[in-house]
């Protein structure tokens, strides 16, 4: 008999609604917290820019129980993204769990020392305290804008200038006839450069530290998809857990790998031209394809043939009257100043003691399967690992959440067993793949399908091994799982 609790489910986005419906499906009492508006979390309008779509394709930017809509391009938008949301949350009714404009302030353990979590929300100026058995923490990895100031910034603003984070750029009417620099080389800073061309932009300049691999959509005329998601493009990369027989056979690979990865390395310089405008990496690929690794915005490469869009190697040193100075000394025209540096990572909730056994000292974090830390019980997280299949990733994780949580999963771990795994995983992320350890060591890509497998052993599924993640195949191996309800 597995007890029915009160779970308090932190944000309502992608992986917030995989939660929220994981535990509502099992039986269990949902609380859900959004801090906006609406749900949707990142896709939600007011938090995107224009033109903004996936970077996944829509056959795996979903639900295991529901495909995107037939029609829908290959990478949907941000707009037919926040209406799939809406349709999966109204599906499974999703919408009466949540208590929306809602944050939440702090979670603590409960003052009578009880197993469960003592919550501070805040709501219209007011605060209230909820006590819950379990928190399943689906804010993703980050929540706050990066915001970073240089010296001459309050000059320039007062003769006319602006300065705004990329997430602030919703109005693209307003850069016609201005002199825009983006400062970043992510997919947010070339999607904001290319839209700014086609918004009748005077100049545009983009600066960045250095040059890395951007994936167009379509290599050689292939879509990507089937260059970088299949199972034999995976088992090239130095994945985790490997016996000794598997690094065996790795090393005995190792050339005809290397040769493949670096005939698509030539295929996507050569293709796009980066060695003649000086956008061609240093380092190889392979230490790259992780989820640092950006799409090529549909365009970049044109306008920058065009002199549209100038790329620049370095950062800002200061403003000056109406420039940015960079750190090559070279002056740029500014009248507006997109700030395109991310967010800030972390979890403002949570104290510091959880904290300190949630990350380890250089960073990483310590997570068994990604979701959960034995030294915070009733806990787990859904979405805090990167993935090139983001809603696929969430429901996934949500739906072994549910059952680790309820001790239901058909390979339940005991406590030294997840301690074992996280230090293998730690000392994989530092000796063996250092292309892991960006976002904490939070990103499954490019293992996709060995994570999918793992997770779905766990939960006792019917075994399959698709060619590339299938989420309908994940689907009908899921509904062989053993079922059970908490009551």
């Amino acid at each position: 008999m597995v007890n029915r609790k009160t779970v308090a489910v932190i944000g309502g986005g992608v992986s917030g609604l995989a939660a929220a419906r994981a535990f509502d499906e099992q039986g269990h009492r949902v609380l859900g917290y959004e801090r906006t508006h609406d749900i949707g979390g990142v896709w939600e309008p007011s938090r995107s820019y224009p033109g903004v779509r996936t970077q996944s394709p829509k056959d795996f930017y979903r639900y295991t129980d529901m495909a995107m809509p037939d029609d829908y391009p290959e990478w949907p938008s941000g707009q037919q993204v926040h209406a799939y949301l809406h349709s999966f949350a109204d599906k499974h009714d999703l919408h009466r769990l949540f208590s929306l404009n809602t944050g939440v302030r702090s979670v603590d353990r409960r003052a009578d020392g009880a197993p469960g979590w003592r919550l501070t929300l805040e709501s219209a100026g007011r605060s209230v305290v909820q006590e819950v058995d379990f928190v399943a923490v689906c804010t993703g990895q980050f929540s706050d804008k990066n915001i970073i100031t240089h010296p001459g910034q309050d000059a320039f603003l007062a003769q006319g200038g602006q300065v705004i984070h990329s997430s602030e750029y919703i109005d693209p009417t307003t850069v016609q006839g201005k002199r825009l620099v983006v400062l970043g080389g992510s997919k947010s800073a070339t999607d904001i450069a290319v839209n700014a061309v086609e918004n009748g932009a005077k100049q545009v300049t983009m600066v960045y530290r250095h040059n890395v691999w951007r994936i167009p959509y379509h290599i050689g005329g292939i879509n990507f998809k089937w260059l970088l998601y299949p199972r034999f493009q995976e088992v090239q990369f130095n994945g985790w857990g490997r016996s000794p027989l598997q690094k065996a056979v790795a090393a005995i690979a190792k050339p005809f790998v290397w040769a493949n990865l670096k005939g698509l390395e030539t295929m996507i310089s050569v293709q796009e031209g980066l060695k003649k405008h000086n956008m061609k990496p240093s380092v190889p690929i392979d230490g790259e394809v992780g989820c640092t690794i950006p799409l090529m915005t549909e365009g970049l490469m044109k306008y920058v043939r065009e002199g549209k869009i100038k790329p620049v190697i370095g950062t800002y040193d200061r403003y000056e009257g109406d420039e940015i100075v960079l750190s090559n000394d070279e002056r740029v025209g500014c009248d507006l100043s997109v700030l395109a540096v991310g967010w800030k990572m972390g979890f403002p909730f949570l104290n510091q003691d959880s904290l300190d056994k949630l990350i380890d000292r250089d960073g990483l974090y310590k997570l068994y399967r990604f979701c959960v830390n034995p030294d915070l019980p009733d806990l787990g997280f859904v979405g805090i690992a990167s993935s090139f299949a983001t809603v696929l990733n969430a429901d996934m994780m949500a739906k072994w959440l549910v059952r680790f949580a309820d001790g239901q999963l058909a390979r339940q771990p005991s406590d030294a067993e997840m301690r074992d795994n996280i230090e293998m995983m730690l000392n994989w992320k530092r000796h063996e793949r250092p292309a892991a350890q960006p976002y904490g060591g939070l990103c499954t890509a490019p293992f996709h399908l060995k994570y999918f497998e793992e997770l779905l052993e766990d939960i006792g599924a019917k075994k399959c091994r698709p060619v590339y993640p299938r989420a309908e195949v994940y689907h009908q191996s899921l509904r062989a799982a053993p079922d059970y309800r908490a009551g």
